[in-house]
Protein backbone atom coordinates (compact mmCIF):
# COMPACT_ATOMS: atom_id res chain seq x y z
CA UNK A 1 0.00 0.00 0.00
CA UNK A 2 1.66 3.56 -0.75
CA UNK A 3 -0.01 7.30 -0.62
CA UNK A 4 -0.76 9.57 -2.77
CA UNK A 5 -1.17 13.07 -2.05
CA UNK A 6 -4.46 15.14 -3.11
CA UNK A 7 -5.79 18.54 -2.90
CA UNK A 8 -7.77 17.71 0.01
CA UNK A 9 -4.96 15.39 1.82
CA UNK A 10 -3.36 12.01 1.42
CA UNK A 11 -5.04 9.39 -0.08
CA UNK A 12 -4.11 5.87 1.08
CA UNK A 13 -3.25 4.03 -2.87
CA UNK A 14 -2.58 -0.11 -2.95
CA UNK A 15 0.22 -0.10 -4.83
CA UNK A 16 -0.73 -2.95 -8.07
CA UNK A 17 3.26 -4.61 -7.21
CA UNK A 18 3.00 -8.19 -5.83
CA UNK A 19 3.69 -8.35 -2.25
CA UNK A 20 6.31 -11.60 -3.22
CA UNK A 21 8.18 -9.88 -5.78
CA UNK A 22 9.04 -6.74 -3.48
CA UNK A 23 10.24 -9.12 -1.30
CA UNK A 24 12.21 -10.96 -3.55
CA UNK A 25 13.80 -8.14 -5.15
CA UNK A 26 14.91 -7.15 -1.58
CA UNK A 27 16.18 -11.25 -0.41
CA UNK A 28 18.12 -11.33 -3.33
CA UNK A 29 21.34 -10.09 -2.83
CA UNK A 30 21.48 -11.29 0.68
CA UNK A 31 20.77 -14.76 -0.97
CA UNK A 32 23.56 -14.26 -3.55
CA UNK A 33 25.98 -13.12 -0.95
CA UNK A 34 25.00 -15.95 1.43
CA UNK A 35 25.84 -18.52 -1.52
CA UNK A 36 29.18 -16.58 -2.39
CA UNK A 37 30.47 -16.60 1.25
CA UNK A 38 29.88 -20.62 1.45
CA UNK A 39 31.32 -21.15 -1.64
CA UNK A 40 34.26 -19.31 -0.37
CA UNK A 41 34.47 -21.29 3.09
CA UNK A 42 34.13 -24.67 1.37
CA UNK A 43 37.18 -23.51 -1.10
CA UNK A 44 39.68 -22.35 2.00
CA UNK A 45 38.35 -25.97 3.99
CA UNK A 46 39.14 -27.98 1.17
CA UNK A 47 42.94 -26.55 0.75
CA UNK A 48 43.46 -26.54 4.50
CA UNK A 49 42.50 -30.22 4.36
CA UNK A 50 44.39 -30.67 1.53
CA UNK A 51 47.75 -29.19 2.99
CA UNK A 52 48.85 -31.53 5.83
CA UNK A 53 50.49 -30.45 8.69
CA UNK A 54 54.44 -30.48 8.88
CA UNK A 55 54.21 -32.71 11.95
CA UNK A 56 51.85 -35.29 9.33
CA UNK A 57 54.36 -34.71 6.75
CA UNK A 58 57.34 -35.59 8.59
CA UNK A 59 55.94 -38.77 9.74
CA UNK A 60 55.17 -39.62 6.24
CA UNK A 61 58.43 -38.78 4.61
CA UNK A 62 60.51 -40.89 7.31
CA UNK A 63 57.85 -43.53 6.93
CA UNK A 64 59.02 -43.93 3.11
CA UNK A 65 62.47 -43.38 4.46
CA UNK A 66 62.32 -46.23 6.62
CA UNK A 67 60.67 -48.55 3.70
CA UNK A 68 63.27 -47.58 1.77
CA UNK A 69 66.77 -48.07 4.25
CA UNK A 70 64.41 -51.74 5.29
CA UNK A 71 64.41 -52.91 1.66
CA UNK A 72 68.59 -51.41 1.34
CA UNK A 73 69.04 -53.95 4.50
CA UNK A 74 67.00 -56.68 3.16
CA UNK A 75 68.92 -56.84 -0.10
CA UNK A 76 72.25 -57.25 1.94
CA UNK A 77 70.84 -59.70 3.91
CA UNK A 78 69.88 -61.83 1.01
CA UNK A 79 72.82 -61.53 -1.15
CA UNK A 80 74.91 -62.81 2.38
CA UNK A 81 72.48 -65.74 2.48
CA UNK A 82 72.60 -66.35 -1.59
CA UNK A 83 76.17 -66.84 -1.01
CA UNK A 84 76.46 -68.86 1.54
CA UNK A 85 74.21 -71.17 -0.21
CA UNK A 86 76.81 -70.96 -3.44
CA UNK A 87 79.94 -71.88 -0.61
CA UNK A 88 78.07 -74.62 1.03
CA UNK A 89 79.99 -77.88 1.41
CA UNK A 90 76.53 -79.26 2.07
CA UNK A 91 73.43 -80.14 0.51
CA UNK A 92 71.81 -79.23 3.95
CA UNK A 93 73.79 -75.80 4.45
CA UNK A 94 72.91 -75.15 1.05
CA UNK A 95 68.93 -75.51 1.13
CA UNK A 96 69.08 -74.01 4.59
CA UNK A 97 70.81 -70.52 3.26
CA UNK A 98 68.85 -70.54 -0.12
CA UNK A 99 65.80 -70.89 1.74
CA UNK A 100 66.71 -67.76 3.96
CA UNK A 101 68.13 -65.56 0.79
CA UNK A 102 64.11 -66.71 -0.57
CA UNK A 103 62.37 -65.29 2.65
CA UNK A 104 64.35 -62.03 2.97
CA UNK A 105 63.58 -61.32 -0.61
CA UNK A 106 59.73 -62.09 -0.07
CA UNK A 107 60.06 -59.73 2.57
CA UNK A 108 61.95 -57.25 0.30
CA UNK A 109 58.53 -57.37 -2.18
CA UNK A 110 56.11 -56.61 0.56
CA UNK A 111 58.16 -53.44 1.55
CA UNK A 112 58.27 -52.09 -1.91
CA UNK A 113 54.19 -52.94 -2.36
CA UNK A 114 53.74 -51.09 1.10
CA UNK A 115 55.91 -48.06 -0.62
CA UNK A 116 53.82 -48.15 -3.29
CA UNK A 117 50.88 -47.58 -1.62
CA UNK A 118 52.52 -44.67 0.91
CA UNK A 119 53.02 -43.32 -2.78
CA UNK A 120 49.72 -43.28 -4.04
CA UNK A 121 48.74 -41.02 -0.87
CA UNK A 122 52.00 -38.76 -1.34
CA UNK A 123 55.03 -38.45 -2.83
CA UNK A 124 56.58 -36.05 -6.06
CA UNK A 125 56.29 -37.39 -9.57
CA UNK A 126 60.46 -38.25 -9.52
CA UNK A 127 59.89 -40.43 -6.38
CA UNK A 128 57.13 -42.90 -8.79
CA UNK A 129 59.81 -42.54 -11.50
CA UNK A 130 62.48 -43.77 -9.35
CA UNK A 131 60.04 -46.68 -7.99
CA UNK A 132 59.81 -47.59 -11.42
CA UNK A 133 63.07 -48.31 -11.90
CA UNK A 134 64.25 -49.72 -8.72
CA UNK A 135 60.87 -52.03 -9.61
CA UNK A 136 62.89 -53.23 -13.19
CA UNK A 137 65.98 -53.58 -11.61
CA UNK A 138 64.76 -55.82 -8.33
CA UNK A 139 62.97 -58.04 -10.67
CA UNK A 140 65.68 -58.66 -12.63
CA UNK A 141 67.65 -59.23 -9.53
CA UNK A 142 65.06 -61.63 -8.42
CA UNK A 143 65.81 -63.57 -11.83
CA UNK A 144 68.97 -64.16 -11.32
CA UNK A 145 69.29 -64.76 -7.63
CA UNK A 146 66.56 -67.47 -8.44
CA UNK A 147 68.56 -68.91 -11.05
CA UNK A 148 72.04 -69.03 -8.81
CA UNK A 149 69.82 -70.58 -5.61
CA UNK A 150 68.71 -73.35 -7.91
CA UNK A 151 72.13 -74.49 -8.78
CA UNK A 152 73.65 -74.06 -5.85
CA UNK A 153 71.53 -76.19 -3.74
CA UNK A 154 72.55 -79.29 -6.38
CA UNK A 155 76.22 -79.17 -5.11
CA UNK A 156 77.26 -81.42 -8.22
CA UNK A 157 81.09 -80.36 -8.65
CA UNK A 158 81.02 -80.88 -4.47
CA UNK A 159 79.72 -84.38 -5.04
CA UNK A 160 81.98 -85.14 -7.70
CA UNK A 161 84.76 -83.92 -5.42
CA UNK A 162 83.71 -86.25 -2.88
CA UNK A 163 83.71 -89.27 -4.98
CA UNK A 164 87.43 -87.95 -6.95
CA UNK A 165 88.65 -88.24 -3.03
CA UNK A 166 86.67 -91.54 -1.75
CA UNK A 167 85.33 -94.25 -3.71
CA UNK A 168 87.52 -93.47 -6.53
CA UNK A 169 90.41 -93.03 -4.85
CA UNK A 170 90.24 -95.98 -2.78
CA UNK A 171 89.45 -98.12 -6.20
CA UNK A 172 92.43 -96.95 -7.36
CA UNK A 173 94.67 -97.48 -4.29
CA UNK A 174 93.05 -101.56 -4.94
CA UNK A 175 94.35 -101.75 -8.51
CA UNK A 176 97.54 -100.33 -7.77
CA UNK A 177 97.79 -102.81 -4.93
CA UNK A 178 97.29 -105.41 -7.22
CA UNK A 179 99.22 -104.60 -10.18
CA UNK A 180 102.15 -104.32 -6.95
CA UNK A 181 101.30 -107.91 -6.27
CA UNK A 182 101.20 -109.37 -10.03
CA UNK A 183 104.75 -107.60 -9.95
CA UNK A 184 105.90 -109.39 -7.62
CA UNK A 185 104.83 -113.19 -7.94
CA UNK A 186 106.96 -112.55 -11.04
CA UNK A 187 110.04 -110.95 -9.59
CA UNK A 188 111.86 -114.71 -10.97
CA UNK A 189 110.60 -115.11 -13.85
CA UNK A 190 112.19 -114.81 -16.93
CA UNK A 191 109.10 -112.30 -18.16
CA UNK A 192 109.50 -110.72 -14.98
CA UNK A 193 111.06 -107.43 -17.15
CA UNK A 194 107.90 -107.46 -19.40
CA UNK A 195 105.58 -108.02 -16.47
CA UNK A 196 106.99 -105.44 -14.69
CA UNK A 197 106.81 -102.87 -17.62
CA UNK A 198 103.17 -103.65 -18.54
CA UNK A 199 101.83 -103.23 -14.88
CA UNK A 200 104.10 -100.20 -14.41
CA UNK A 201 102.22 -98.48 -17.67
CA UNK A 202 98.72 -98.97 -16.28
CA UNK A 203 99.49 -98.02 -12.63
CA UNK A 204 100.56 -94.82 -13.85
CA UNK A 205 97.95 -94.76 -16.90
CA UNK A 206 95.22 -94.83 -14.17
CA UNK A 207 97.03 -91.95 -12.02
CA UNK A 208 97.41 -89.56 -14.74
CA UNK A 209 93.26 -90.47 -15.25
CA UNK A 210 92.99 -89.02 -11.45
CA UNK A 211 94.73 -86.01 -11.73
CA UNK A 212 92.98 -85.06 -15.05
CA UNK A 213 89.47 -85.42 -12.94
CA UNK A 214 89.85 -82.42 -10.31
CA UNK A 215 90.83 -79.78 -13.57
CA UNK A 216 87.77 -81.31 -15.01
CA UNK A 217 85.71 -80.45 -12.24
CA UNK A 218 87.04 -77.40 -11.64
CA UNK A 219 86.75 -76.26 -15.49
CA UNK A 220 84.16 -73.80 -16.77
CA UNK A 221 84.44 -74.16 -20.10
CA UNK A 222 82.96 -77.34 -22.14
CA UNK A 223 85.48 -77.04 -24.81
CA UNK A 224 88.55 -77.72 -22.38
CA UNK A 225 86.26 -80.53 -20.48
CA UNK A 226 86.33 -82.15 -23.82
CA UNK A 227 90.23 -82.10 -24.52
CA UNK A 228 90.48 -83.40 -20.79
CA UNK A 229 88.23 -86.26 -21.97
CA UNK A 230 90.01 -86.91 -24.98
CA UNK A 231 93.30 -87.18 -23.08
CA UNK A 232 91.44 -89.56 -20.23
CA UNK A 233 90.12 -91.74 -23.44
CA UNK A 234 94.40 -92.36 -24.56
CA UNK A 235 94.91 -93.27 -21.15
CA UNK A 236 92.30 -96.08 -20.65
CA UNK A 237 92.91 -97.34 -24.24
CA UNK A 238 96.63 -98.07 -22.58
CA UNK A 239 96.02 -99.64 -19.31
CA UNK A 240 93.55 -101.74 -21.21
CA UNK A 241 96.21 -102.63 -24.03
CA UNK A 242 98.85 -103.23 -20.95
CA UNK A 243 96.11 -105.53 -18.61
CA UNK A 244 95.65 -107.33 -21.57
CA UNK A 245 99.40 -107.98 -22.23
CA UNK A 246 99.52 -109.38 -18.69
CA UNK A 247 97.13 -111.80 -19.37
CA UNK A 248 98.49 -113.39 -22.00
CA UNK A 249 101.73 -112.92 -20.21
CA UNK A 250 101.29 -113.41 -17.00
CA UNK A 251 101.52 -116.90 -14.90
CA UNK A 252 98.98 -118.88 -12.93
CA UNK A 253 100.25 -117.68 -9.76
CA UNK A 254 99.64 -113.97 -10.56
CA UNK A 255 96.09 -114.69 -12.43
CA UNK A 256 93.68 -114.28 -9.18
CA UNK A 257 96.06 -110.50 -8.79
CA UNK A 258 95.25 -109.98 -12.57
CA UNK A 259 91.87 -110.37 -12.26
CA UNK A 260 91.43 -108.26 -9.32
CA UNK A 261 93.29 -105.60 -10.98
CA UNK A 262 90.88 -106.08 -13.79
CA UNK A 263 88.19 -105.32 -11.56
CA UNK A 264 89.18 -102.69 -10.20
CA UNK A 265 89.55 -101.09 -13.24
CA UNK A 266 86.49 -101.83 -14.45
CA UNK A 267 84.91 -100.48 -11.06
CA UNK A 268 87.09 -96.94 -11.22
CA UNK A 269 85.27 -96.81 -14.88
CA UNK A 270 82.50 -96.50 -13.95
CA UNK A 271 82.65 -93.99 -11.23
CA UNK A 272 84.80 -92.11 -13.81
CA UNK A 273 81.75 -91.84 -15.34
CA UNK A 274 79.55 -90.47 -12.80
CA UNK A 275 82.11 -88.08 -11.50
CA UNK A 276 82.04 -86.77 -15.02
CA UNK A 277 78.43 -86.55 -15.56
CA UNK A 278 78.30 -84.54 -12.23
CA UNK A 279 81.22 -82.05 -13.03
CA UNK A 280 79.52 -81.50 -16.56
CA UNK A 281 76.47 -80.27 -14.38
CA UNK A 282 78.97 -77.80 -13.10
CA UNK A 283 75.72 -76.43 -10.66
CA UNK A 284 78.59 -74.76 -8.20
CA UNK A 285 80.79 -72.97 -10.56
CA UNK A 286 78.01 -71.44 -12.69
CA UNK A 287 76.07 -70.87 -9.51
CA UNK A 288 80.05 -68.75 -8.10
CA UNK A 289 80.54 -67.32 -11.74
CA UNK A 290 76.75 -65.89 -12.06
CA UNK A 291 76.70 -64.88 -8.67
CA UNK A 292 80.05 -62.74 -8.74
CA UNK A 293 79.02 -61.42 -12.18
CA UNK A 294 75.06 -60.97 -13.23
CA UNK A 295 73.91 -61.18 -9.71
CA UNK A 296 76.56 -58.75 -8.28
CA UNK A 297 75.47 -56.03 -11.36
CA UNK A 298 72.18 -56.90 -10.93
CA UNK A 299 72.31 -55.51 -6.84
CA UNK A 300 74.73 -52.73 -7.59
CA UNK A 301 71.89 -51.18 -9.83
CA UNK A 302 68.92 -52.17 -7.04
CA UNK A 303 70.97 -50.44 -4.14
CA UNK A 304 71.98 -47.36 -6.40
CA UNK A 305 67.94 -47.08 -7.30
CA UNK A 306 66.75 -47.39 -3.76
CA UNK A 307 69.67 -44.84 -2.56
CA UNK A 308 68.72 -42.26 -5.29
CA UNK A 309 65.19 -42.60 -3.98
CA UNK A 310 65.84 -42.69 -0.23
CA UNK A 311 68.08 -38.96 -1.41
CA UNK A 312 64.43 -37.50 -3.39
CA UNK A 313 62.39 -38.34 -0.05
CA UNK A 314 65.21 -36.22 1.82
CA UNK A 315 64.84 -33.86 -0.09
CA UNK A 316 61.32 -32.54 -0.24
CA UNK A 317 60.71 -29.59 1.47
CA UNK A 318 58.21 -29.38 3.91
CA UNK A 319 56.58 -25.42 4.67
CA UNK A 320 57.69 -24.10 8.41
CA UNK A 321 60.50 -27.35 8.46
CA UNK A 322 64.56 -25.95 7.80
CA UNK A 323 66.12 -29.06 8.59
CA UNK A 324 68.67 -27.21 10.69
CA UNK A 325 69.40 -25.05 7.57
CA UNK A 326 68.94 -20.94 7.96
CA UNK A 327 66.56 -19.40 5.84
CA UNK A 328 67.22 -18.10 2.38
CA UNK A 329 67.75 -14.41 2.86
CA UNK A 330 64.90 -12.07 1.20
Amino acid sequence: MTLRRTGDGPVAELSKEPIGNRRGGETLPWLVGGVVVAILFLVILVHFRQETNPAQQLAAKASRVDIVSRMQLGLAAASEAEKSAVLALTDKDSQTFAAQSRAVIAGVEGDLQDFGTSLTAGGTEHEKELLARFSKSFQNLKAIDEQVLALAVKNTNLKAYSLLFGEAATTLEEMDAALSRVIAKHAESPDAKRVMTMAFDARIGILRIHTQLAPHIAEESDEMMDQIEVQMRKEETQIERNLAGLASTAKPVGAPDLAAAVSQFARYEKIKARILALSRENTNVRSLTLSLSQKRNALALSLDALNALKVAILDETIAGVSYGRPPKPR
